[in-house]
Formats: structure tokens, C-alpha cells, sequence
């Protein structure tokens, strides 16, 4: 094993044939392969000078030609000399008094004349066929480029139903349609009813649009194909065309079944658009898939499903009826959602007595199924840390805090006077928390520096669901998101950076209140949200440009501002009213570092509530 990869047998054959050349070579030319040649005037001054060890004088049968070996006894190196009369050169050595052997040239080597040859011509030959070989496998291997990449499940793993699917019961209801004409198609075709050829599910990302479609596969019992929308694009035009005939031929051998497009916006986007132009590659891709989604007949029992979270920029052909005709929106759960998927994924966790799963529900308003599922995760993670068997709701706590912020840094230094300006900043937020009537309660103050870079935090705890976003509530978001500067001015007389992120955020808010909700008088109700995004998810180029000219830009800047100076006035005013509790939240800061809900609302027990 190497590298987790076991080598094939074809490698190994390989290196086979290229030791045996080697080995051949080396047989060819072991005779007198370390010896250096020597001439004969050479060979007469280290004879003369007496620094002869060996010598040895191989003499042809025929003819008195032959070879010397010789050995010097200076350094032992061996030189070979080719002479036309061996016996001057036996005279010559006599002479000198040098003793030397006499033997005879070795015969012909059967071997090395006759089979060697052969082995060599073979080896080649294989040598050439085993690369054949493997081009051609490269070869087949760019045949299968233009196949279809999706993987098909049969039911033999692990099945999904609608069981595993929480929280999402009106989706859940239509798509049982979807299962029962894949279960029974004669039903609805002998009525002459046509069930949708395409669902798309719309929706942001984790929210359970990829387990909604395996559990209508699950629940019809059908193969079930999935492939992402990113598989089918390469930059070899025409191969995203061949891919997508490859995996509608799959799927037309195994109906009825499902195939599922994750991501589907890779592929469909809205053709001839974007700063480039259109992609010929991506069209011809889309092209194809038009035509095969409008291509079959009612009976032939394939459904195409499809997920994407930008529904905005795919092309208008793919939307019509006849391809994906029903659109099925998946949005984040509701309190009474979040509590279901908070079960699910609760199944296999010991919980403690002091978990409470509606509070958690409360708690993750905004939370999708993949968050929810995160959190528990990160909290049966702090529970095997602390070598417990069990989930306790401090757990829970601490990892929405990780979750949600970024995980506390305990053991960062900080100096008394940033910790002291931390918790009044954070106290002028859960002042306002507490005060304000839609933004509170607080659930958990602290200033622990986190991950993310905050120096302290205020989380509050949004008591009930709401589906619409008012004037009232985004003009008490902004007056809270002020309070932590206002807390720092009336405490030190001065500021920091520390509320940089703070301005940002209302400031944003405040300018969508004018520019996309229409709610400021002056302005009107226009929107003049300029989507300068536009150019990259696939629009026009023009869309870019601001759609108004300066007299209106200096109307929406001055009525931002006119909202932010009113909610500035508005938090400083119940700051000043409410110092009391200002102070005495950042002095149990000080000393608690993070206080809870019952710790906080203690601090207003016997006062009552009001702005004015």
C-alpha cells in the first residue's frame, strides 16, 4: 500500500520488463566492465617500473591475438590491453622477470549469442504493448468524459421517508402527490391528468430542500439519481450536453425514479446575460436539458427534481409549465418547527432533566434544520469534553454562543479598562433589550471576548415568530444598536471603535427603510434599491447603474440620517432614565463577567417599565 492506493499489476509487469533490460545489458557487459583500457607504451612503463601484481594473457586458439589483463599493485586497478602477438608480449614480461597466466579466449556463449537476443526482442515487444495499453485506457477514459456523473440509489442504503422530515408539514403535503403517482401512474393517466414533469424547491440554504426530495424517493420506493448542477459544466463544450442525455437514458431504463439537480442554478442560469455574455458551454448544457425535460411522455414515470436558493437569476424557459412547473418554497421553520427538528436530532442524544427543547426552539429564531442540527452537535460535543454521557442545557447555551457569535476566549487578556468599557457598552444594549417592547427580553450578557472578534455580547430571547418586519420594531432595532456608543459617551465622555459594527448596522437598516420599504414620508413609496449586484448573478449590465439621479440620493441620505438622529435622541433618553440599572448591570459584569436573564431582570424588580 502506498499512499492508501495498492499498486496495480500492470505497474509492477512494468518494472518487471525494465529490470530484465537492465539485467541483460549488464550480462552483455560484465566481462572487464570495471577494467580501463591501457596502451602498449603504457603498459611497457608500468611493466618496467616493477608495479605489476596480477597478469593475466587470454590467448586466441587460431591466431596469436589476444588480450592482457592487469592488475597494479599501487592501487589495485585493473587495465586491459588488446595485443596483436601474444607471444612478444610473453617475451617482453620474461624479460622483465614479470610471471604471468596463460588461458584461453572463452568459447561462444550460447546465452548471450542465440536466447539473449530473443528475450530482449520480447521484452521490447511487451514493452510496447503494455503502453499501447494504457493510451488506450486513457483513451476510454476520455470516451467516458461526455458520461453522466449522477449516482443512483436503489433503496439499498439507508431509506429516507417523510418521517425523517420535520418541521416542514405543508411541503411534506405537496409532495405526497409526487409519491402517489409514482406509486400508481395508471390512476391519474387514465383520468387524463398530468402530474408535474419538474418540482423545484426554492429556499435558503439548510433548510432541508435536498432530504425533502430523497424522502419522496423513500416514500415512492423508486431509484433515485442525484447529481449537482456544477457536475454537468466543464470547459470542453458539448461534454455538460452529453451528460445530461447520458443521465436521462439512465434514468428512462429505470422508471419510474427520480432525478434529483442540487444546485441547479449552476447550470440553468439566465442565458446571454452577465459581463461576459453567455457561456457557450453552460448554454448548450441548459439547451439540452430543455429539451429532454419536455422531451418524454406523460407514462414514462420520471420525475425531475431540482433545489436552489436563487431562484431569481435561472432562465424563464426552464420556469414555464412542462418542465419545472410547480415550485415548492422551503423557508425557515417557525417556533413550532424548529421544536420538532430540535426532537429529531435530539434522537440519540441523552438529555438531561434541565433541557428544555421549546426554550431552545424560542431561542434560534432564525435557525434552519442545518443550524439546529449544528447546534445539538457542538453541545453533545462540549457534554463528551466534560465526560458526561448526557446533554445538560448549559451545553445547549454554550454552543448557541459559538454557534451564533463565535466561542469565548476566556483565557484572552484584557485590561480593566477595556473590560470596564465593555460592560457598559453592553449594558447600554440590554437596557434598551429590556425597555423596548419588541426586541427583548435578553437572554445572556457577557463580556468574554469571542471568536469573532467581539470584545462582549447581548443576546436577546425573541419570544414569538413574526412573519412581517414593522416600521415600529426596525426603529427599535436601530435605537438599540445605538446604545452601546450612548452608554460609552454619558460613562466616559468619550469613544471608541468598539461600536463600529453597531453604526453599520443601523445605518443599513435605516437605509433600506427608505429605499426598498417605502417607509418614509418624504421619500415616498418608491423603491430605489439600486442591486448592484445584479451584474454577477446573471442580469444586465446596465442594472448596475443607479436607477436616480443626485436630487433623490441627497433626499435618501439626508432622511438615513434624519432616522438615525431620532433613534440616537430616543436611546439616549431612556439610557439617562434607566441609569440605575446601567450601572448596576456593568458592575455585575465586572465581577460576573455574564449574567443571565433572571440576573439581569432582577436589576429592574419593583420598577416600572416605560419610555417616557
Amino acid at each position: 500500500m502506498e499512499n492508501g492506493k495498492r499498486r496495480g499489476p500492470g505497474n509492477i509487469l512494468f518494472v518487471i520488463m525494465i529490470l530484465g533490460l537492465l539485467a541483460g545489458m549488464w550480462y552483455t557487459n560484465r566481462w572487464d566492465s570495471n577494467a580501463k583500457r591501457l596502451t602498449y607504451q603504457e603498459f611497457e612503463k608500468i611493466v618496467e617500473d616493477q608495479k605489476v601484481e596480477d597478469v593475466v594473457i587470454i590467448q586466441n586458439n587460431d591466431v596469436p591475438t589476444g588480450r592482457v589483463k592487469l592488475t597494479r599493485s599501487d592501487d589495485d586497478a585493473q587495465w586491459v590491453l588488446n595485443v596483436s602477438d601474444v607471444n612478444e608480449v610473453c617475451q617482453f614480461l620474461r624479460e622483465e622477470n614479470v610471471e604471468y597466466t596463460m588461458t584461453d579466449v572463452p568459447g561462444e556463449d550460447w546465452f548471450a549469442s542465440a536466447i539473449y537476443p530473443i528475450v530482449v526482442m520480447l521484452m521490447g515487444v511487451l514493452l510496447l504493448l503494455f503502453i499501447m495499453n494504457r493510451q488506450a485506457g486513457a483513451g476510454n477514459k476520455a470516451m467516458n468524459f461526455g458520461k453522466s456523473r449522477a449516482k443512483m440509489h436503489d433503496g439499498s442504503d439507508k431509506k429516507v421517508t417523510f418521517a425523517d422530515v420535520a418541521g416542514l408539514q405543508e411541503e411534506k403535503e405537496e409532495l405526497e402527490e409526487i409519491v402517489d403517482f409514482l406509486k400508481a401512474p395508471k390512476k391519474y393517466i387514465q383520468v387524463g391528468a398530468r402530474i408535474p414533469k419538474g418540482v423545484l424547491l426554492v429556499g435558503p440554504p439548510g433548510t432541508g430542500k435536498t432530504l425533502l426530495a430523497k424522502a419522496v424517493a423513500g416514500e415512492a420506493g423508486v431509484p433515485f439519481f442525484t447529481i449537482s448542477g456544477s457536475d454537468f459544466v466543464e470547459m470542453f463544450v458539448g461534454v455538460g450536453a452529453s451528460r445530461v442525455r447520458d443521465l436521462f437514458a439512465d434514468a428512462k431504463k429505470n422508471a419510474p425514479c427520480i432525478i434529483f439537480i442540487d444546485e441547479i442554478d449552476a447550470v440553468a442560469r439566465r442565458r446571454g446575460t452577465g459581463m461576459g455574455g453567455g457561456h457557450d458551454e453552460r448554454e448548450q448544457t441548459l439547451n439540452q436539458l430543455l429539451v429532454e425535460m419536455d422531451g418524454f411522455g406523460v407514462n414514462e414515470g420520471i420525475i425531475v427534481m431540482s433545489a436552489t436558493n436563487r431562484v431569481d437569476i435561472l432562465d424563464p424557459a426552464i420556469l414555464r409549465p412542462g418542465r419545472f412547473d410547480r415550485k415548492v418554497g422551503v423557508g425557515r421553520p417557525d417556533v413550532k418547527g424548529r421544536e420538532e427538528i430540535l426532537k429529531v436530532h435530539a434522537k440519540g442524544k441523552p438529555l438531561g432533566d434541565d433541557v428544555d427543547l421549546k426554550q431552545i426552539a424560542q431561542t434560534t429564531s432564525g435557525f434552519s434544520g442545518a443550524d439546529l442540527e449544528n447546534l445539538l452537535n457542538e453541545a453533545a460535543i462540549y457534554a463528551a469534553k466534560d465526560n458526561r454521557v448526557f446533554l445538560r442545557q448549559d451545553d445547549i447555551r454554550r454552543a448557541f454562543v459559538k454557534v451564533g457569535i463565535g466561542a469565548e476566549k476566556k483565557s484572552k487578556v484584557v485590561s480593566e479598562k477595556e473590560k470596564k468599557i465593555t460592560a457598559y457598552h453592553e449594558a447600554g444594549h440590554a437596557v434598551l433589550f429590556h425597555v423596548l417592547p419588541d426586541v427583548g427580553p435578553v437572554y445572556s450578557v457577557s463580556i468574554i471576548p469571542t471568536g469573532m472578534g467581539a470584545a462582549g455580547y447581548t443576546m436577546p430571547l425573541p419570544e414569538k415568530n413574526e412573519m412581517f418586519n414593522t416600521k415600529g420594531r426596525m426603529l427599535q432595532d436601530i435605537t438599540v444598536a445605538l446604545g452601546g456608543r450612548i452608554a460609552e459617551e454619558i460613562i466616559f465622555d468619550d469613544i471608541t471603535t468598539g461600536a463600529s459594527q453597531d453604526i453599520k448596522q443601523a445605518t443599513a437598516t435605516a437605509r433600506a427603510m427608505v429605499t426598498k420599504y417605502g417607509m418614509s414620508d418624504k421619500i415616498g413609496l418608491i423603491n430605489y434599491d439600486s442591486d448592484n449586484d445584479e451584474v454577477f448573478i446573471g442580469r444586465d449590465l446596465a442594472h448596475a447603474q443607479r436607477s436616480y439621479g443626485e436630487q433623490i440620493a441627497g433626499m435618501i441620505d439626508e432622511e438615513v440620517k434624519n432616522i438615525v438622529d431620532t433613534c440616537y435622541k430616543r436611546a439616549r433618553h431612556i439610557i439617562e432614565k434607566y441609569h440605575f440599572a446601567l450601572e448596576a448591570c456593568a458592575q455585575l459584569l465586572l465581577e460576573k463577567e455574564k449574567i443571565t436573564r433572571e440576573e439581569f431582570e432582577a436589576l429592574f424588580e419593583g420598577v416600572e417599565i416605560s419610555e417616557d
